[in-house]
């Protein structure tokens, strides 16, 4: 599968929530969850710095949400857009709620270079490809629309939290 037109409006949207993540202190990172009917589900952003906790990504929220929410059917055929590749964390809730493909704008090779170039702590955990955390999966990204514009909102969040 390749990103659509419509995968970018639902990628800009979610690169928005990324961009409202780092108005509050947050990292940048933003999700939508849509149905297979193209219908926003549930979005979210990164919360982490709001509530002290490292675990409030919005892959994670989306993930309970739709646990909560939605069939196991209806969250086979759901896509996940994303601004930024899923950690292990998120992409083991993706699974383990069964939620369907997964489209970012930027990959975790790209936040990599970033963190090093900004100076920035590294990541806590190791990267590993989603596959590999979610067999037989359905992944597309990077989509390289996105990445000046995601790799300004990191630059902004570590200038500002030096």
């Amino acid at each position: 599968m390749s990103i659509s037109s419509s995968d970018r409006a639902f990628l800009a949207r979610a690169v928005d929530l990324a961009a409202d993540a780092v108005q509050t202190g947050n990292d940048p990172f933003g999700s939508v969850l849509v149905s297979e009917g193209g219908e926003v589900l549930a979005e979210d952003r990164n919360r982490v710095g709001d509530r002290n906790d490292p675990t409030q990504h919005p892959e994670i929220a989306l993930s309970r949400w739709a646990a909560t929410n939605l069939s196991p059917d209806q969250r086979r055929s759901a896509t996940v857009y994303t601004s930024g590749e899923h950690c292990v964390m998120c992409a083991a809730s993706h699974g383990i709620v069964g939620l369907g493909r997964i489209v970012y704008a930027t990959s975790t090779a790209q936040l990599l270079t970033w963190l090093r170039e900004f100076g920035a702590t590294p990541l806590a955990i190791s990267p590993t490809p989603i596959e590999q955390i979610v067999p037989g999966i359905v992944v597309d990204g990077p989509d390289a629309e996105f990445s000046d514009a995601v790799r300004e909102l990191h630059r902004q969040r570590h200038a500002s939290a030096q």
